[in-house]
């Protein structure tokens, strides 16, 4: 099942899928599919730590309910249609941030939570644009014209270690950190957080996804998958997850798609 929201002059249609994957005993991912806004999220809590799918689920319940919220606020600017460029700016970064905040008082308030934490991308549609935030190492691609572009760069240790030094195929493969995040929602205080503005055009896809769907998956897998124009966009999003469990599963998986197409 698929649902669409009018943004502008754009339609924005979202799909997504999760599943605790074949190696897992619990799904510690959360997405949040629209229901009254053109708003996604993906949320993958920390392997290891306790009450990852606590930190995840609070996550994405957060920035759902700052945005609807917060949508009473915006500035009215008729007869005029204007994207208010920062205000949205200010707003995914706040809503992340607020999430931020509920996950570290919860895990230092309850002993049973303690250390918990999680990744996250959030995705929202405003009059012709679109704004992304970023935490951790999960993904966000967008499919332009059948070419794939990685939106996001991960908050991980290898991702560290590769901007640092030239490292071969193999290396990248044998590193012995590969799940070791540097930066997550939970674990501090306060938290940076990676924002993308940049307009959309009729046509775009994005796909965010967790480290479930990427460990198993290589991006021309994913390309190949997503850019099938024969299938409906709830189908791509439950193969992704199909395809991922058929390489091994060994994490939970998720996929959550969005369709930009024309009114």
């Amino acid at each position: 099942m698929s649902i669409s929201f009018t943004a502008g002059s754009q339609r924005i249609r979202f799909a997504g899928h999760t599943d605790v994957g074949r190696v897992r005993s619990h799904n510690e991912d959360a997405i949040h599919i629209p229901s009254e806004m053109a708003l996604g999220v993906v949320a993958d809590g920390m392997g290891g730590h306790a009450a990852g799918d606590v930190a995840s689920a609070l996550a994405v319940e957060t920035i759902a309910e700052y945005y609807g919220n917060s949508g009473q606020y915006e500035p009215d600017t008729f007869p005029f249609r204007l994207p208010s460029l920062e205000l949205e700016r200010n707003r995914m970064t706040t809503a992340i941030k607020l999430a931020n905040s509920r996950i570290f008082e919860t895990s230092a308030s309850d002993p049973d939570k303690k250390g918990m934490g999680c990744t996250v991308e959030a995705i929202y549609f405003a009059q012709e644009r679109v704004y992304i935030g970023h935490v951790g190492d999960s993904r966000v691609y967008r499919i332009r014209d059948g070419v794939m572009r990685q939106l996001t760069e991960d908050h991980s240790l290898l991702n560290d270690y590769r901007r640092m030094k030239a490292m071969s195929g193999e290396e990248v493969q044998n590193f012995p950190h590969t799940n070791v995040v540097v930066r997550a929602l939970g674990l501090a205080e306060r938290v940076q957080v990676d924002l993308i503005a940049d307009e959309c055009h009729v046509g775009d896809m994005f796909l965010l996804c967790s480290d479930g769907l990427t460990d198993m998956l290589s991006d021309e897998e994913v390309r190949t998958l997503v850019t099938d124009p024969a299938s409906r966009l709830d189908a791509v999003a439950t193969r992704l997850v199909d395809a991922a469990n058929e390489a091994g599963g060994k994490d939970n998986i998720s996929a959550l798609l969005v369709q930009v197409l024309s009114t």
